[in-house]
């Protein structure tokens, strides 16, 4: 495996008496795409907001690019490269299309960057310059979703956590979503992916981790988690 961007020892999570994570470490290297599955509530999503500082851990530990993340509050760790796409999308339903693209940017101050981050957003995404002015409440679902990697994008990301992309959307917007995701890959963007899809999550990703109940079941390479009868039986609808 090659230089680690994000390296998580021993994370643990609780929401009063609960705990939804409970002592997970994981890697993620440059250029990789990983993709974290699990059922609902095997606290995927809280991994994520973890590590972008949404929620606080009750203990571990979380290296950025060299950083420990233990005193960085959230709003600090996009200008670091550490951008969340959250489920759900989150657009801005009253700015327009354009306004939610410069949004994402807010961290920035390099503006020729900016300039040029917005136009290979609008070549990766197409109906997006098409709709500049348009309010983003009135995009399709699968148009906000685009339109929320767009944003991320404008943060000018070293590592994207996506969580859930491909929510609610049409099974044709799901494809163009996960061929985007390997599109921005190539880009150089290293990818930490949060997806039900697991049949989709592991045929884009190098590497997988599995969660259960909020600790780690099993990690390594995608093809052979896939061919775990674990996971063929629970989240790939296959018989061992």
């Amino acid at each position: 495996m090659q230089e680690a961007l994000l390296k998580v020892q021993g994370l643990s999570v609780s929401y009063g008496a609960v705990r939804a994570l409970d002592g997970l470490s994981l890697a993620v290297s440059r250029g990789e795409v990983v993709c974290l599955i699990g059922a609902n509530g095997a606290g995927k999503t809280t991994c994520l907001r973890a590590l972008s500082g949404l929620v606080q851990p009750s203990r571990g530990q979380i290296e950025f690019d060299g950083q420990d993340l233990a005193r960085l509050s959230a709003h600090r760790r996009p200008g670091l490269g550490l951008v969340h796409c959250p489920e759900g999308r989150g657009v801005v339903p009253d700015m327009t299309v354009l306004e939610n693209l410069e949004l994402g940017a807010w961290v920035r101050s390099d503006k020729a960057g900016v300039a040029k981050d917005l136009e290979r957003v609008r070549a990766l995404f197409p109906r997006l310059a098409d709709r500049g002015r348009q309010k983003a409440g009135t995009l399709s679902g699968g148009e906000q979703q685009m339109l929320a990697l767009g944003r991320a994008l404008m943060a000018a990301p070293k590592l994207l956590m996506l969580d859930e992309p491909s929510l609610g959307l049409a099974p044709q917007v799901v494809e163009d979503i996960f061929s985007t995701v390997t599109g921005i890959n190539r880009q150089g963007v290293t990818v930490l992916l949060v997806e039900q899809n697991a049949h989709q999550a592991l045929a884009i990703s190098q590497r997988a981790y599995v969660l259960e109940g909020g600790q780690l079941l099993l990690h390594g390479p995608s093809a052979r988690v896939a061919a775990d009868a674990r996971v063929r039986q629970a989240y790939l609808g296959v018989d061992a």
